[in-house]
């Protein structure tokens, strides 16, 4: 940063602070994450894990972002059931980062409890006991509520919620003849990994791409989308400011 910018981003930063006062704000954001690889190799790096390693130092900045500014939960897309594709290599090193994330917010320097949602079965045992270890230990813990979507895919939630939905009427005992009465749109949201959570108030990507590549398929329905061309690991506390401004400047009619 120059010595310029140094000066103007605190002003900045307060200005956008002024501009939100008294407005409605997401009690719910959602975060696509994206741009990790394509930063570190714009940025010169000798290696794409430099992207992934910065990215992953960035999640503390914006839990901390978020519950200066009130929000309730906040969902990280850090690893899609298509990033398991990836080489071993790079794989390893999402492993290992995504779960020095989750230590990381388990200390005493966040005030949170972690979710992870996904499949943790497509991880290595050793991996996925490791970061479920972490996130138990906050359970008790105040604060926000932080979704960490690893190894995971949209329409696999809606499938698994769907059988998570008919398994439990059967073992209620429900005919199988009455079974698609009890399939609705709350019964299903009950059986998704964000159960008993509210849906996304607005969804975050970076990075320039502008899909929701199968993140919260059902849940962001009605979520305001803010996409912004910055790479995840570029991605600024004034950046985050922006989205909230430009959210509470939107009308939402959920469809209507």
């Amino acid at each position: 940063m120059t010595a310029l910018e140094t000066l103007l981003y605190p002003m900045y930063e307060a200005r956008l602070r002024r501009q939100l006062r008294g407005k409605k704000r997401p009690k719910h954001i959602a975060v696509m994450a994206d741009g990790n690889r394509r930063w570190a190799r714009e940025s010169g790096l000798p290696d794409i894990s430099h992207g992934h390693r910065a990215g992953g130092a960035k999640i503390g900045e914006l839990v901390k972002w978020s519950a200066e500014m009130g929000v309730d939960v906040v969902t990280i897309y850090l690893l899609s059931t298509e990033n398991l594709k990836r080489t071993s290599e790079e794989v390893e090193v999402l492993f290992s980062i995504i779960s020095d994330v989750i230590d990381d917010l388990a200390t005493e320097h966040y005030t949170c409890r972690v979710k992870l949602v996904g499949h943790l079965d497509l991880l290595p045992p050793d991996v996925a006991e490791r970061m479920q270890r972490s996130a138990d230990t906050t359970t008790e813990k105040g604060g926000l509520t932080v979704n960490i979507a690893v190894g995971y895919g949209g329409r696999q939630e809606i499938v698994d919620a769907v059988r998570s939905l008919i398994n439990a009427e059967a073992e209620a005992g429900t005919p199988a003849q009455d079974l698609a009465e009890h399939v609705t749109v709350a019964s299903i949201a009950e059986h998704l990994y964000t159960s008993g959570q509210p849906d996304p108030d607005l969804v975050i990507r970076t990075s320039g791409e502008q899909r929701l590549s199968g993140f919260l398929l059902w849940q962001a329905a009605y979520s305001e989308i803010w996409f912004t061309d910055t790479y995840w690991p570029a991605f600024r506390k004034i950046d985050f400011l922006r989205a909230l401004r430009d959210y509470s400047q939107r009308s939402r009619r959920f469809g209507k």
